[in-house]
């Protein structure tokens, strides 16, 4: 018998989400201080992709098999999704107070492994922790939240990067600046406190005395999740299986993007490449940047709530898909660094949709019983793309761009255009019910 969930007020559907803000910090450090961090410590640009492999190949490990974990787990004091988002924060603390002491381009690989494992274990749960306890009224809200969350996580991280530039001179033995030190250890500090955050604020709904039976009749074992995310993948909905072909062109671009636009940046504005001093200018212009489009993120975020309801969530991705593809098309041609933020309002807002719109168009296809499964094997569409980047892309890159990195930002243009295309074709089930704000309703 299934009971109907408890609305929840606005400020308990920030509350549940405020550990999302700490991870996404952590997400935002990788995407714009982890490459150039790479490159102090000596990695040519063709090497960039193949170094950004742990994020892609944990998240295809890790978050399936921690979802399946998930839709198996119940305790009575800490719940179902909590455990993961405590075990992986507590990791993710550690690897990034660690990682700016790296002292070879072998470690810090090494250590993005460990904070890739820690972080994909900690998010995965929260995606299905959103269809736990909200109804399809307000799931909308929820999932949106945590693309609020994500643009201010990561505008943070952003801007942590010039903040410190400014107080903190010097190097280390390795090459890693100083003011690196400081935005690392910010990130530990938010990612452990927001999670315990929202684990202390928010109460999961316990199963149902039938829901708990199932549970414990389930077979435990190494090889049950395994085997339950192939039964999971062999039964998916429809609507999954053309969300894939999004994300493949969509995934693709976005970590050309983040690979490359400090390298972009250099080029276009001070017409220099990685080997000069101006490329630490080119680093921090580029934190900026990224950070000026999460603030368009977290600030479009709610409205992109009331945009689903009335226009339908398909064809608000679409628009935002075509909106970002213009962004990074007319990106490497801009001479002048204060242009640069402009294109980066449409890329804000297409940001703020990727991580949100999607799973409102497919969280109404998923049985409730395997929410973690579901959206695990969501975040393994996401990362396969990333995957083939990482391993693809460096050849790419030489033999067909040039080894111009203003084309690499061109080319994810490109992708973007043809992910709107493939949005298209998705044909979601969710019901036409008006998309109620949190707090609202009668």
């Amino acid at each position: 018998m299934h009971f109907p969930k408890p609305r929840l007020s606005f400020w308990q559907i920030i509350n549940m989400n405020v550990g999302f803000f700490g991870i996404q910090y952590s997400f935002g450090l990788q995407q714009t201080a982890i490459n150039p961090l790479y490159t102090f410590l000596d990695a040519r640009p063709e090497e960039l992709p193949i170094l950004n492999l742990a994020g892609p190949m944990t998240g295809l490990l890790i978050q399936p098999v921690i979802g399946a974990l998930s839709d198996r787990t119940w305790h009575p004091r800490w719940g179902r999704r909590k455990p993961y988002f405590l075990i992986g924060a507590v990791f993710c603390s550690l690897c990034l107070f660690a990682f700016p002491f790296s002292r070879a381009l072998w470690m810090a690989a090494g250590l993005l492994w460990i904070l890739d494992a820690a972080n994909n274990t900690a998010m995965e749960p929260y995606r299905a922790f959103i269809a736990d306890k909200l109804n399809e009224q307000q799931q909308p809200m929820g999932f949106l939240t945590q693309s609020f969350f994500t643009g201010l996580g990561i505008t943070l991280a952003n801007l942590s990067l010039g903040f410190f530039k400014e107080m903190i001179d010097g190097k280390a033995a390795s090459g890693i600046p100083y003011w690196v030190y400081g935005s690392f250890f910010v990130g530990g500090v938010c990612s452990i406190l927001s999670v315990l955050w929202s684990v202390i604020k928010t109460p999961e709904i316990p199963p149902s005395p039938e829901e708990l039976q199932a549970l414990r009749a389930k077979k435990n074992g190494v090889m049950e999740p395994l085997k339950e995310i192939i039964h999971a993948i062999r039964e998916m909905p429809s609507v999954m299986w053309q969300l894939s072909l999004v994300y493949l062109f969509q995934w693709y671009a976005m970590f050309c993007y983040w690979q490359f636009v400090s390298l972009s940046i250099a080029k276009s504005i001070y017409k220099t490449d990685a080997s000069t001093p101006l490329y630490e200018e080119a680093v921090v212009l580029a934190g900026k940047v990224n950070g000026f489009y999460n603030i368009v993120t977290f600030l479009s975020a709610f409205g992109l709530v009331w945009l689903a309801n009335r226009f339908s969530a398909k064809m608000v991705h679409v628009l935002c898909l075509l909106m970002a593809a213009a962004a990074l098309l007319v990106f490497p041609h801009i001479s002048n660094p204060s242009l640069l933020y402009a294109p980066m309002v449409g890329f804000g807002i297409a940001w703020a949709s990727m991580m949100g719109v999607p799973y409102i168009m497919v969280v109404s296809s998923i049985p409730k019983e395997r929410y973690g499964v579901y959206m695990g094997i969501i975040n393994m569409m996401i990362v396969i793309p990333m995957i083939l980047q990482t391993l693809s892309f460096g050849w790419v890159y030489k033999a067909f761009l040039g080894s111009n990195p203003s084309n690499a930002i061109s080319f994810a243009g490109i992708l973007l255009l043809l992910a709107a295309l493939a949005t298209i074709r998705v044909k979601s089930t969710r019901s036409s019910s008006t998309v109620v704000p949190a707090g609202g309703g009668h």
